[in-house]
């Protein structure tokens, strides 16, 4: 299955129509007491139909600032945001964006927050229902529909919100440290729970995480950003580990720690840059 999966990977890389395309990214904010600050600069990233891409990075290397480009809540100052093979105008109507922090109504329950997306769209109130209520099995919470955020616990919440993500069927889903909050074993329990749904429908995915480990663990490739300002990619990797993949499983492969070795051999320097900035800022 692994060497199916590549094959396709390969075939879809090479198609005009990749998911996401990201060409000569440069991306300043303006400042009314200090000189422009550049976040990212001269950044080209691609992303294939199907492609499982993590982004790894220190602190405030811009990492979260590509996602929101890709995602059209902002406008690059340089370079282009290409959709299957389309200049991005405007919100990105064919992606699905995860944020870290939890974007549920605390007054609907998880079947309300999850169908919700699907009535304000247009969709029959009774029909959002039934797909909320599927969607809420498949990622294990059939039982939980009329229960408010407020008592679920953390991995069952970040579950809501997946399922309130993929009922809309994007075809590129962003995630934003989405598993950051969790303790390590939930975070294990929900990557096992993406990596199967997404192997379920194979969507184009931008994940962006502080750990390693969670990257290699769940990506086809890892892409390495340096530290910022004016952050640029420094270097990525193919993760030529075998799929399906269980994240306690293959992290104990030789293969795994062999690239992990060899990634944060690269990326140590730069988390190291990102903390002295920090210090020196504070």
């Amino acid at each position: 299955m692994g060497d199916a999966h590549d094959a396709a990977l390969g075939a879809r890389a090479g198609r005009s129509d990749r998911a996401v395309a990201l060409s000569g990214i440069r991306i300043t904010f303006p400042s009314r007491d200090a000189e422009p600050f550049t976040a990212v600069e001269d950044v080209d990233l691609s992303v294939a139909d199907g492609e499982f891409v993590a982004i790894v990075g220190p602190t405030g290397c811009g990492k979260s600032t590509l996602l929101n480009a890709t995602a059209g809540l902002l406008t690059p100052s340089a370079g282009t945001v290409a959709i299957f093979g389309e200049p991005l105008s405007g919100l990105n109507r064919r992606a699905g964006y995860l944020f870290q922090a939890e974007a549920l109504f605390p007054w609907k329950t998880a079947l309300e927050n999850v169908a919700i997306g699907l009535e304000v769209a247009g969709t029959a109130s009774a029909q959002a229902r039934q797909r909320a209520s599927d969607w809420l099995t498949r990622v294990g919470l059939g039982a939980f529909t009329g229960r408010y955020p407020h008592q679920l616990s953390g991995g069952q919440r970040k579950r809501v919100g997946l399922a309130q993500v993929l009922i809309r069927d994007p075809k590129i889903l962003l995630m934003d440290e989405p598993f950051g909050p969790l303790d390590a074993q939930t975070r294990q329990i929900m990557g096992n729970m993406l990596l199967d749904l997404w192997n379920a429908e194979r969507k184009a995915v931008m994940f962006v995480t502080h750990d390693l480990e969670e990257a290699i663990a769940l990506a086809d490739r890892v892409v390495i950003m340096g530290a910022g300002p004016a952050a640029r990619i420094i270097g990525e990797w193919r993760v030529a580990l075998p799929r399906p993949r269980d994240i306690s499983e293959i992290r104990l492969e030789p293969a795994f720690h062999a690239l992990h070795k060899e990634i944060w051999s690269a990326l140590r320097d730069e988390v190291m840059k990102g903390y002295r900035q920090a210090e020196q800022a504070a």
